[in-house]
């Protein structure tokens, strides 16, 4: 007896279905993810396979075999930066513990002699970013995961054009993903004045193009290897508030100054050997300035789904358990893992003072509503949580006692194990005292949460944010 079509569909996507449980038993990093996607591809195949195929990765295996065929050339490029780093390296006063281990972390030391600078917004970024280009003598390394072909990209892609026309070695990194609306003539533009774009792609080949999962999440600029860029924005006008769809747009960047612009120049090399297979020559000697001794205490945290450990959720696990005396945390995606839930239940429990800003309005519904059902366990331990009001906030910032992080990671399990993301940890009581500043005027334009307002909640979006909380391994 023959089996019908409909039959042997279903015996091939059921086997398709046991295939996948048992991939992501051997490739899941998380329980909760592997269990969550094991039990969906058994009992819900027709629904979950197309999903794993899509969201399912969590190693980026292509770029553990690139890094390690690449490391070699990238460690003799950088050979005189790593040695002069060693001289550079000083962990701030008192704090050797914990400092000790987020270097260790990061793999990389805290430098001293750094000047780093907060850049509040849009406006206040890229004219700082334009200056620099502006200025450049060598090279200019610009990386974004998003880059548009309006107001503010034509702008870009002018100051671009005229450091190539002065000699100035311009590399331009994109995500792919990200990048997706980018017409090729902006590109095309770009490479007929001299410069060098690249994408970043899942694989050096286009087969499993529709993968999303692994995308490069970084924004970084380098200038001639003594000033860099580092935050939340990308290159869109939305990023200057200039979109009517979007609005007021709260965003936060870091300038720095000094030894550490190298280590971002060093996230930034990798992923440029990835997507080209070449190393450019690029300066290496760490910039210091005679006051260096006046400067701050820096340190770059590079992570990815190429880390043989969960570095950016480790980052901040410790700088939540080193907390004595305050921890204010800006996203604008709250979806943590346990491990940093309980981080940050802790260190309200041991009389921290744990503050968490969040945006009133998202761009995702599945991650607003799967915000909502972590506030009644952060109230109850009393984190005090804030809903910025004034337009869309997307920074990417925390506080930790006088350790200051801007970062393009959020605090969700994309950020922690998917993309690729870089951040500085900036140690210095002054700088910390700005951001302190800057985020006490951000609480000032939000509502605070109350337990009253959780209660009076309707049951439909408590069930809807229970519901979407089950989705946040992929959200």
């Amino acid at each position: 007896m023959t089996l019908s079509f409909w039959t042997a569909s279903a015996i091939v996507l059921q086997g398709l279905g046991f295939w996948g449980a048992v991939d992501v038993v051997f490739r899941g990093r998380t329980a909760q993810g592997t269990t969550a996607w094991a039990l969906a591809l058994i009992f819900l195949p027709i629904v979950a396979l197309p999903l794993y195929l899509v969201f399912g990765e969590r190693r980026f295996q292509g770029y553990i075999r690139a890094r390690r065929n690449g490391v070699r050339q990238i460690d003799q490029a950088a050979a005189s930066f790593h040695e002069e780093l060693r001289g550079l390296a000083a962990p701030p006063d008192g704090l050797l513990q914990e400092h000790t281990a987020l270097s260790r972390l990061a793999r990389l030391p805290f430098t001293w002699g750094n000047r780093p600078t907060l850049l509040i917004d849009g406006e206040a970024t890229f004219d700082a970013i334009f200056r620099a280009i502006d200025g450049a003598a060598d090279y200019v390394l610009v990386q974004f995961y998003i880059f548009r072909d309006d107001a503010l990209g034509r702008r870009l892609e002018t100051a671009l054009c005229a450091a190539r026309s002065r000699g100035v070695r311009v590399m331009l990194l994109y995500d792919e993903i990200g990048s997706y609306g980018l017409p090729r003539e902006y590109l095309d533009r770009l490479r007929a004045a001299g410069c060098q774009c690249s994408g970043f792609r899942t694989k050096r080949r286009r087969q499993w193009s529709f993968r999303l999962n692994f995308r490069n999440h970084r924004k970084i600029v380098v200038v001639d290897g003594v000033r860099a860029f580092v935050g939340g924005h990308n290159v869109g006008i939305e990023y200057l508030g200039l979109d009517p769809g979007h609005g007021p747009w709260r965003d936060t960047h870091l300038e720095l100054d000094g030894p550490s612009a190298l280590c971002l120049q060093l996230a930034f090399l990798e992923d440029w050997y990835w997507a080209n297979r070449t190393i450019p020559t690029l300066r290496w000697k760490p910039d210091v300035a005679a006051d260096a001794e006046s400067g701050a205490s820096v340190l770059i945290v590079s992570s990815g789904p190429a880390d043989s450990i969960d570095t950016c959720a480790m980052l901040y696990t410790q700088i939540a358990n080193s907390a004595t005396r305050r921890l204010w945390l800006a996203t604008p995606y709250f979806v943590p893992d346990e491990q940093v839930l309980g981080a940050i239940q802790l260190a309200a429990l041991r009389g921290v003072d744990v503050r968490l800003i969040v945006p009133e309005r998202s761009d995702s519904q599945m991650v607003r509503f799967a915000l909502l059902s972590f506030f009644e366990e952060l109230l109850q331990v009393g984190v005090k949580v804030y809903r910025f009001e004034s337009g869309f906030m997307h920074q990417k910032v925390a506080l930790s006692d006088d350790l200051a992080v801007v970062s393009t990671a959020n605090l969700d399990n994309r950020s922690f194990r998917i993309n690729f993301e870089v951040g500085a940890v900036v140690a210095d009581a002054e700088f910390a005292a700005t951001m302190q500043r800057m985020l006490e005027r951000d609480m000032e334009h939000s509502r605070l949460v109350t337990p009253e307002a959780l209660n009076a909640m309707p049951w439909r979006i408590r069930f809807a944010s229970r519901l979407c909380r089950l989705f946040a391994p992929i959200l």
